[in-house]
């Protein structure tokens, strides 16, 4: 599609009752007109129906437009409020609150995934740095969820000196990660 240029001209015509104009305008703001609408409703349905209304409305309310005005800010103006009316409307039916929430909730399970892993990867990077006692001690302590007792005992070495290797490696842990300005105290509160 060529995108031909709504000037004012093209809006006199369109105020005419041109109906090529009409069809110029809808295939070169229909897609942003649907773009906001699923903005507001997260449905592609009621976001498809919000476009066939502001065109419809655009096409009856045709001598109302303002030949020096703005196209976009128009159809802008009518879908938000379509929209807005259509949110108000469907808010009231529990099958689309349903579906929002879904869609909501995979939205954010999906980022947080994204997130705990790229977090994980990065955590056990810095890990893999440590020095190889402090990296022993700590996934014993952290991973296989063993006491400083029970990490002395099997490693032969005491308790405190456990303890000075995990003071030492979750000092090394908070200093990278906030070097590298990643929220450390989500990592922090795992680990702990």
């Amino acid at each position: 599609m060529q995108n031909k240029l709504i000037d004012s001209n093209s809006i006199r015509q369109l105020i005419d009752g041109n109906e090529d104009v009409f069809t110029t305008v809808y295939e070169q703001y229909s897609e942003k007109v649907y773009r906001l609408a699923f903005r507001f409703l997260k449905d592609k349905a009621l976001s498809e129906e919000v476009v066939q209304e502001t065109f419809i409305n655009v096409w009856l309310s045709r001598e109302k437009l303002d030949p020096e005005g703005n196209m976009w800010l128009y159809l802008y103006v009518v879908a938000k409020r379509l929209s807005l009316n259509s949110l108000r409307q469907a808010c009231k039916s529990n099958d689309f609150v349903e579906n929002l929430l879904n869609f909501i909730e995979e939205q954010n399970s999906t980022e947080e995934e994204v997130l705990a892993r790229d977090l994980e990867q990065f955590t056990d990077k810095i890990i893999e740095k440590l020095p190889r006692q402090q990296q022993l001690v700590f996934k014993l302590s952290r991973v296989e969820g063993l006491s400083h007792k029970e990490i002395a005992e099997q490693l032969h070495i005491s308790p405190n000196t456990v303890k000075n290797h995990m003071v030492e490696a979750l000092k090394t842990l908070r200093s990278q990660l906030r070097y590298s300005d990643i929220i450390y105290c989500i990592v922090l509160a795992y680990l702990i």
